[in-house]
């Protein structure tokens, strides 16, 4: 199990995590969503031991992340999103020095390497330098090191950042099959890899976390929420401030173009509100050709950007008060 109790990591006055309390079970795959700058890596890298908290703490399989860092490190695979490899070795040469720090050495490091080696689909590059290989490739070896110690948790950030959709695909399947025997802890932009991975999500923001639960679960706190796309015939200038007027919209985004003066708009209004009768109203006042009007039902994206949002207002409003 982990266990965040009010982690914390300020970088001089910048608070990068605030306060993090969640816990994770045994066999989950968690994917951690949030904007550039949210916290994401920086909290992966307070449980990996990697950097030291400013405050709180974690639990991680029964070790204190200030008390026992050593412990923790031997039981966790880490992939950084840079996936940093010495490109120089070969390999089979970079296994087998990675081993040796893992403390693995003779006819079960050799065993070890063989099974990583078939494991993560690398058998057929071996023997090349890892600076000739391919990313999805050298995506793969760091998989390898991350696993190599048969850690009890892996931790991946970003671990499909700019590979193709077949190298991508390749790789989502690799932690599927990791799933059978560990926990997995990863983060990415990428919505629709999260919802195919993952048991459950936390979405953090600023350094907090705004929502957690599965796929099905947030989509319920944000259930009742009416969104209405809109096409019109109408200057965006024009349009975005008149719908504003429109009682209970509370946000207005250009979503696409069609033509030289044809735009369509996406609509959120409050829960259980049907805004479709004064938001016809409000476009037939103004004038405009309202050429379709249809509401739609919310997507993970959707979820992560009314979440995002609203805690946002959230901060801004509490920041007036004080």
């Amino acid at each position: 199990m982990i266990k965040a109790e009010n982690l914390t990591k300020c970088y001089g006055e910048t608070l990068a995590v605030d306060k993090l309390n969640f816990e994770i079970k045994m066999g989950e795959i968690v994917g951690l969503l949030g904007p550039n700058g949210a916290g994401k890596t920086t909290t992966m890298n307070l449980l990996t031991c990697y950097l030291p908290a400013t405050s709180g703490t974690a639990n991680i399989l029964g070790f204190d992340i200030h008390e026992n860092s050593l412990e923790i490190r031997k039981r966790i695979g880490y992939l950084p999103e840079d996936n940093p490899l010495y490109e120089e070795m070969a390999v089979y040469e970079y296994l087998d020095f990675i081993a040796n720090l893992r403390g693995l050495h003779g006819v079960e490091r050799d065993n070890r390497i063989k099974e990583i080696v078939t494991v993560c689909g690398i058998k057929e590059v071996i023997s090349k330098d890892i600076g000739h290989l391919s990313r999805g490739y050298k995506q793969r070896v760091g998989f390898a090191q991350a696993i190599l110690h048969n850690p009890e948790i892996l931790i991946l950030d970003e671990p499909t950042s700019g590979l193709d959709p077949n190298q991508a695909r390749e790789i989502r399947e690799l932690i599927k099959e990791l799933k059978k025997e560990k926990t997995v802890i990863l983060s990415t932009h990428i919505l629709s890899e999260v919802k195919a991975i993952a048991d459950r999500v936390m979405i953090i923001n600023k350094g907090k976390v705004v929502a957690d639960g599965t796929t099905a679960e947030l989509e319920q706190m944000v259930l009742g929420k009416e969104k209405i796309y809109v096409k019109l015939e109408a200057a965006e200038s024009d349009v975005v401030p008149s719908l504003l007027m429109v009682e209970h919209v509370e946000h207005v985004k250009l979503r696409d173009k069609e033509g030289e003066n044809i735009f369509g708009y996406e609509i959120q209004a409050g829960k259980g509100v049907d805004i479709r009768k004064p938001l016809y109203k409000q476009i037939a006042k103004e004038g405009w050709p309202l050429l379709e009007m249809r509401r739609e039902i919310a997507s993970l994206e959707d979820i992560f950007q009314i979440l995002t949002r609203e805690n946002a207002v959230k901060e801004e409003a509490a920041g007036k008060t004080v």
